[in-house]
This record gives C-alpha cells, sequence and structure tokens, in this order.
C-alpha cells in the first residue's frame, strides 16, 4: 500500500466497526444471575412506592361504595369524573391554595437567605466558637418538634399573632425552615457543598478586593445551584404538606392551608372518601410536576453534598 497523502484518512472497515460495536454491546449487557436478581428487586420496589400513588388515583375516580369493595376493583366503573370539580368547589381551595402559596414564597426567601448566610459563614469564614456553634445547630435538628409545641404557642399567644399566617412564616427568617430542626439539616446541607468548592476561588476574589459578601454572592452562591435548589425543593415541599403548625395555630377557615382543607372532607363520623381522594390528588401533583421538572438538579445537588466533611 503507497504511502499517503497529506490530509487523507483511513477509513475503518464498516462492517468490523460493527461487528466490534455488537461484541462491545453484547459483552457490556450480559444477563448475570446477580444482574437479574439486582434489577427484580428494584422492580418490586418500585411496584410498592407506586401502588400507594395507584391507589389514590383510582379512588379519586369512585364513589364510596367502589372504594372499599373487596376483593379491590382497580379500574373505575363507572369512572367518576366529577370527583375534582366537585371536590375543588365545595370548600373555598381557591383561598386555601393562596394561603399556601404565600407562605410558600415568604417561607423560602427566608430560608434561603438565612440558610445561605449561616452556612457560608460555618464553611468559609474564621472565627472564634465556630464549631461550638454548628455543634448547637446540629443539636438542634434531634430535639423533638413535641417538646417545642407548648412554648411556641405561649410564645405567639402573648404576641397576638395566632390566627394567622405570621406563626408560620416569621420562624423561616430564624433560620428554623419550615419547622423546628429543618433548618438546621438545611443549614447543614450547604455547609457542606461549600466546603467542596476550592478556597483559592475565594483568596483571588479577596485578592482583587472582594468582601466575604461579595465572595459568596459572585463565586459560591453561582457555582452552589444543585444544592440551593435541593434546599428549595425540600422547603417546598415540608411547607406544602405541612398540618402540625397550621392546625395548631389557625382557627378560621379564611386562614386555611391546602392540607387544612383536605381535613374538611373527613369528618366525625363519616368522610368523603372520593372527593378526599380528589383533592387529595390534585395536591400531590404539583409535588410530583416539581420532582420531574428539577430531578436532575435534584440528583446531583444530593450526589455532591457532603463529599468533603
Amino acid at each position: 500500500m503507497g504511502a499517503l497523502r497529506r490530509g487523507e484518512q483511513i477509513m475503518p472497515d464498516t462492517a468490523a466497526v460493527v461487528r466490534t460495536k455488537k461484541a462491545l454491546s453484547a459483552r457490556s449487557f450480559v444477563w448475570r444471575p446477580s444482574r437479574i436478581a439486582t434489577y427484580a428487586i428494584l422492580i418490586l420496589g418500585s411496584l410498592l412506592m407506586i401502588m400507594p400513588l395507584a391507589w389514590l388515583v383510582r379512588s379519586s375516580l369512585m364513589d364510596n361504595s367502589q372504594i372499599f369493595i373487596f376483593p379491590p376493583q382497580w379500574i373505575p366503573d363507572p369512572f367518576q369524573w366529577s370527583n375534582y370539580p366537585e371536590a375543588l368547589t365545595s370548600v373555598p381551595f381557591g383561598k386555601y391554595f393562596m394561603n399556601t402559596f404565600t407562605i410558600e414564597v415568604f417561607v423560602l426567601a427566608g430560608v434561603l437567605l438565612t440558610s445561605v448566610i449561616t452556612a457560608y459563614s460555618l464553611a468559609r469564614l474564621r472565627w472564634g466558637g465556630r464549631n461550638v456553634v454548628f455543634a448547637v445547630i446540629l443539636g438542634s435538628m434531634m430535639l423533638p418538634s413535641a417538646v417545642t409545641i407548648i412554648p411556641l404557642f405561649v410564645i405567639w399567644r402573648e404576641l397576638d399573632a395566632l390566627d394567622s399566617l405570621v406563626p408560620l412564616i416569621v420562624p423561616a427568617w430564624f433560620g428554623s425552615g419550615a419547622y423546628i430542626g429543618q433548618g438546621a439539616f438545611q443549614i447543614f446541607l450547604l455547609r457542606q457543598f461549600f466546603m467542596t468548592i476550592p478556597k483559592e476561588l475565594d483568596e483571588a476574589a479577596y485578592m482583587d478586593g472582594g468582601t466575604p459578601f461579595a465572595v459568596l454572592w459572585r463565586v459560591v452562591i453561582p457555582l452552589s445551584t444543585p444544592a440551593l435548589l435541593v434546599v428549595g425543593i425540600f422547603t417546598f415541599i415540608d411547607v406544602w404538606n405541612n398540618f402540625l403548625e397550621p392546625v395548631l395555630y389557625l382557627n378560621s377557615e379564611r386562614n386555611f392551608t391546602l392540607a387544612l382543607g383536605l381535613a374538611t372532607f373527613k369528618g366525625l363520623y363519616n368522610a368523603q372518601w372520593g372527593y378526599l381522594m380528589a383533592a387529595s390528588m390534585a395536591m400531590v401533583a404539583p409535588i410530583i410536576m416539581l420532582f420531574f421538572l428539577g430531578q436532575r438538579y435534584f440528583i446531583e445537588g444530593i450526589t455532591l453534598t457532603g463529599i468533603k466533611g
């Protein structure tokens, strides 16, 4: 074979390339017994996790006589599509949604602000007693929320803040999160992520005349998007599903959240199960959509957080 001219390339045999790719693919996807067992366990676990959601969906399209029939009937016959409009209009669901949305906005803002500042101080700044403060914050995660229910209720009563959204919003601006202990977890999560960022970036910013807040805003936060999204998703879900604090502090129906609104479908002696399931499905749908839209960032943030202790 003669010498190749400049710029010419040797074209590989197409058939040989195809055979090589097939051989590599066959080698990569060999169904070993261990792999089959792993997939079987994962599929079984997934079905067990999905079953409650499937039960919720089928029950939301049935009346009471169909929901509790035995053996269970998985396909509604007939479909009770009217459960959804009747459930969402029989109670002021729009008002409940606006109350929950208001709490979400202010709590998310408070949690992100306080958690970021606290975690940045613990991870990137040097000051006396830093480790002691961090240990106290972690200790609050072990404090049962039931211990603080009565003291907090008395405090808000003396401040004349009961039956308002104030007790559900203000604690988030002081590192508490949606409830006691949650804020400590978010601070811990962000601190661990901030510690994975090379400190050489901070030193370069300081050499250029940057302040600690400038480093936080221009260096740390832009590199911490996955962790911030994880904190935001956790906070959103906790506020959306929170029932204990609203039932303690809210008395008037005009201030009810979605979680309290669901409880109105269940009385002392009877329950409108079809309406309850339909309203529950309407409440769960935004959480499912939120996860599927942000699952890549969510998983990335969970994976990267905690690499460096």
